[in-house]
């Protein structure tokens, strides 16, 4: 046992920093210096806010991407899930809105994350209990999750109801001290991700569940409850995203959240976490959420590659990720 517990302390590294921690940092700061290069405007205060703003939601997400995928699991459902949550509140809050008024904002922010919660909870259980591989099971859940948001919303769009919308319009639109409440959320659900992943056991036991398996049960480690945990904090975070996300357009539709698992995951990938499972890396996956975000920015800025060809290029970013971890991890 004594052994065993050696072994796997190695991978929770803390706040170390190494090559692997810079990467996403030194990238991100290649990628704006170029954005300023490329059109003037890129580095106005309303530009910086703006992409800033516009990265939070896939941030809140990519860090609990960032437990599942260090646990050993993958989500792909994470997109059609944000839309169903929101689709969900957004009936709650317009049902609630002629009895409560504004309160039925924080109560449909409640359920949000009740049910977000539970949907990360379905996965994980089919996961875990059920023994199918996350690709399998989330791959089914992001059609399951799709077809509810499309089934609620006959096709069409489900809108906050007119009462509501001003109380609402501050959770995206407002600021605190010149900061946009969106970014925040994100900073205290950035700071609560990493004490809870690199500052207490979970966290430690779902690095050794990630790293090795067959370890970390041998070191006493409840695998399935580590990972089914690690997704019911993903469905989490999605909830939150979703709450800050619904005042943007003040409505939920069938494409909302559309291939957001492509960023999610390409966020978390290139922030160096890798997607065998191991060490997480939540602050590179934040940096690496910016990265994407600036991309796109830049390629609206500039006329040099169309943006509708921004999914393409994020697709490109996770192969170019992978290939980089697969070098590094053979020299």
């Amino acid at each position: 046992m004594t052994t065993a517990a050696v072994t796997i302390s190695p991978a929770d590294d803390g706040f170390h920093i190494r090559w692997a921690d810079l990467a996403p940092f030194i990238a991100l700061a290649v990628i704006v210096l170029f954005g300023a290069l490329v059109n003037a405007n890129f580095l106005s205060s309303a530009n910086l806010i703006n992409v800033i703003t516009r990265s939070a939601f896939v941030a809140i997400i990519a860090v609990g991407a960032t437990f599942v995928i260090s646990s050993g699991g993958l989500d792909l459902s994470v997109g059609s899930m944000m839309a169903f949550v929101t689709g969900i509140m957004i009936m709650v809050m317009n049902h609630l809105a002629p009895s409560y008024g504004a309160w039925a904002i924080p109560m449909g922010a409640g359920v949000a994350l009740v049910v977000g919660s539970l949907c990360g909870l379905f996965n994980g259980l089919i996961v875990t209990v059920g023994r199918i591989e996350p690709f399998i099971v989330t791959l089914g859940t992001m059609g399951i999750f799709r077809a509810f948001i499309t089934f609620m919303t006959d096709g069409g769009s489900l809108p906050i109801d007119r009462s509501l919308r001003e109380a609402y319009r501050p959770v995206y639109f407002g600021s605190f001290f010149g900061i946009p409440y969106p970014v925040l959320i994100t900073f205290v659900v950035v700071l609560l991700g990493a004490f809870l992943l690199y500052k207490t056991k979970y966290g430690r036991r779902l690095t050794s569940a990630g790293s090795n398996v067959e370890v970390a049960r041998f070191s006493g480690v409840n695998v399935a409850a580590v990972r089914t945990i690690a997704y019911v904090i993903q469905g989490f975070c999605v909830a939150v995203a979703a709450i800050c996300y619904v005042p943007r357009l003040g409505a939920a539709t069938p494409t909302t959240g559309q291939l957001w698992e492509l960023q999610v995951i390409t966020a978390v990938v290139i922030g160096g976490t890798l997607l065998r499972g191991g060490r997480g890396r939540i602050g590179g996956t934040v940096a690496g959420a910016l990265i994407l975000e600036v991309i796109a920015n830049v390629m609206v800025l500039s006329d040099m590659v169309s943006e509708y060809l921004v999914a393409a290029v994020q697709g490109a970013i996770i192969i170019i990720a992978m290939l980089a971890h697969r070098f590094t991890a053979n020299r």
